[in-house]
C-alpha cells in the first residue's frame, strides 16, 4: 500500500478500511505556558512535531470556557497538567440566571483560543494532520461552573440549571462555527457528565444528553473529524455510542468497555489502548509497546486510532511515548526542551 497522508489515514480509520500503517495521537497540557495563546500553539507545535501524532489536538487550559461566566481558575497545578477553579461563578442557585450566552468572538478565554488556532494555522510544523480544539459539553461545563453544588441544584432548581444549559449550549455552537471557519478539521468534544461517578443515567438523560446531541448535530455538515471524549469511571456508553460523531475515546485501560467491545458497538473508529498512568508515566517502553500492539490485535488493526485514555501526565517518560510511536512506524525528531 502506498505510503498515506497523516488525514487520509486519521479518515480511513473512521470510516474502517486499510491503512498503510495504524494511526496514533499523545496530548498534553502545557500549564508554564497555556495563558497565553502564543505559549500555547508553540508548545503544541513542538510537541505535535516530535511525535508526529496523525492528528494535533489542542489541549487549553481548564478554565478558559468559564471564566467569562466568572470562575477563576487557580495556581495550583495538577498531575494531569489542569488547574481546578479556585472560585466558582454559581454559588446559590440564582447564580444560574447569570449564566447567559456569549459571544466567543470578544469573551475572555474563547478569544484565547480563537487566538492559538489562527497561530496554529499558519505554521508548517502541522502538516497534514488535521486539528481538533478542545471543547467541553455543557453538562461538564456547569460542573466546573457550581462545583459540588450542581447535583443539588439539578434536584432543586432544574429550570434555573436548564437556562443556563441553553445558553452554554448557544456559546459552544458559535465558538466551534469559528473554529471551522478558521481552519481547524472538527472538534475534540470532551463529556465529562457520561459517568455514573459523577451522575445519575437520569439526569444524564435530562440535562445532560439532548445538549450533546444539539451540539453535535450543529456541526455534523462541517466536521470532518468529531472526537467523543468520554471521561471518567462507570461510562453510560451506549448512550456516547448513540452520539453523532466519528471516534470515540476513553479509558479504555481503566474502565469498560474494552477496545474490542466498544469496536463492535460504535460507527467509526476507537481511540486508546495505552493506559497513560500506569503505562506510559509508571512502566517501561516494552510495556508501552506491548499496549499499542494489544490494542490492534483487539481490533484487526482497522478502525483503530491508538493513544493514551486521557491527556499524559506532565511526568510522562519521553522514552515511553518514542517507543510506541517507533513500534507503530511513525516519524520521531529530536526536537530541544521536548526530547528527553
Amino acid at each position: 500500500m502506498k505510503q498515506m497522508s497523516r488525514r487520509e489515514r486519521v479518515l480511513a480509520a473512521v470510516n474502517r478500511q486499510p491503512v498503510d500503517r495504524v494511526p496514533y495521537a499523545v496530548w498534553r497540557h502545557f500549564p508554564s505556558v497555556d495563558r497565553s495563546p502564543a505559549g500555547l500553539a508553540q508548545a503544541t507545535l513542538r510537541f505535535h512535531e516530535r511525535y508526529g501524532s496523525d492528528f494535533l489536538k489542542i489541549t487549553p487550559r481548564g478554565g478558559y470556557a468559564v471564566e467569562a461566566w466568572g470562575c477563576v481558575e487557580g495556581d495550583a497545578v495538577r498531575e494531569d497538567g489542569h488547574r481546578p477553579c479556585a472560585s466558582c461563578a454559581v454559588r446559590a442557585h440564582d447564580d444560574w440566571k447569570k449564566i447567559r450566552a456569549l459571544d466567543p468572538g470578544a469573551a475572555p478565554g474563547y478569544t484565547e483560543e480563537i487566538e492559538t488556532i489562527i497561530r496554529l494555522g499558519f505554521d508548517r510544523r502541522i502538516g497534514d494532520a488535521p486539528v481538533v480544539p478542545t471543547l467541553f459539553s455543557p453538562l461538564s461545563l456547569a460542573k466546573k461552573l457550581s462545583g459540588d453544588r450542581l447535583p443539588h441544584d439539578l434536584r432543586e432548581h432544574p429550570d434555573e440549571v436548564s437556562g443556563a444549559l441553553e445558553a452554554i449550549t448557544e456559546t459552544l455552537i458559535k465558538f466551534a462555527q469559528l473554529a471551522l471557519t478558521e481552519g481547524v478539521s472538527g472538534i475534540f468534544y470532551s463529556i465529562q457528565a457520561a459517568s455514573r461517578s459523577a451522575n445519575s443515567e437520569e439526569d444524564y438523560a435530562r440535562f445532560g444528553e439532548p445538549y450533546d446531541r444539539r451540539f453535535l448535530e450543529s456541526i455534523e455538515s462541517q466536521s470532518a473529524l468529531t472526537i467523543i471524549h468520554c471521561h471518567g469511571t462507570q461510562l453510560m456508553f451506549d448512550r456516547l455510542a448513540s452520539l453523532p460523531g466519528h471516534a470515540w475515546n476513553w479509558d479504555d485501560r481503566a474502565t469498560p468497555p474494552s477496545l474490542r467491545e466498544a469496536h463492535a458497538t460504535v460507527p467509526g473508529a476507537v481511540i486508546g489502548g495505552l493506559h497513560q498512568w500506569k503505562t506510559l508515566r509508571d512502566g517501561t517502553a516494552e510495556q508501552a509497546v506491548g499496549e499499542a500492539r494489544d490494542a490492534i490485535a483487539q481490533t484487526d488493526g482497522t478502525g483503530l486510532i491508538v493513544g493514551p485514555g486521557c491527556v499524559l501526565p506532565m511526568n510522562t517518560p519521553d522514552a515511553n511515548v518514542a517507543a510506541v510511536v517507533q513500534a507503530l512506524g511513525g516519524p520521531l525528531r529530536k526536537i530541544p526542551g521536548v526530547t528527553a
